[in-house]
């Protein structure tokens, strides 16, 4: 059993391909951020599974530079109140691999990420039906220690 150590989740940049309009997370295992190789591979791998047609166009990334590997999750929002999750593994960065059945989906800093959003989401987007406001809901941005 290993000691825990907490780990640094850093709001690295609001990544704009195309139309989208991505949040990209940086966490990190001893040390203060991701390497940039891996940020790289997980900007490549959103850049593989977003869809052609954007529908909200906006959505988020995660780079985690974790103790036993490294891991990429790129998620993105749809018809209204529905995430979009695809999460990818391996030793090295330049070796992600898309989560097979038998994979975890997420680990409990990569979930923290994904509870900021789904709740920024939820407040700012599917609450207010009548005035959806997705540029308040990107600049939701979480910076924390855990």
């Amino acid at each position: 059993m290993f000691s825990y150590v907490a780990r640094p989740i850093r709001f690295l940049e609001l990544w704009q391909p195309g139309a989208w309009r991505l949040k990209l997370y940086g966490i990190a295992y001893g040390r203060a951020a991701p390497r940039p190789e891996l940020v790289d591979a997980a900007k490549t791998l959103a850049l593989e599974v977003l869809p052609a047609d954007p529908g909200y166009g906006v959505g988020f990334i995660g780079a985690h530079d974790a103790r036993g590997g490294c891991y990429a999750f790129v998620d993105w929002w749809a018809n209204e109140n529905e995430l979009h999750h695809k999460s990818f593994l391996g030793p090295s960065p330049d070796e992600l691999r898309p989560a097979g059945p038998n994979d975890s989906v997420a680990c409990v800093w990569d979930l923290t990420v994904i509870d900021f959003e789904r709740r920024a989401w939820h407040d700012l987007v599917v609450k207010q039906a009548d005035a959806p406001n997705v540029e308040a809901y990107l600049a939701q941005r979480l910076e924390d220690t855990i």
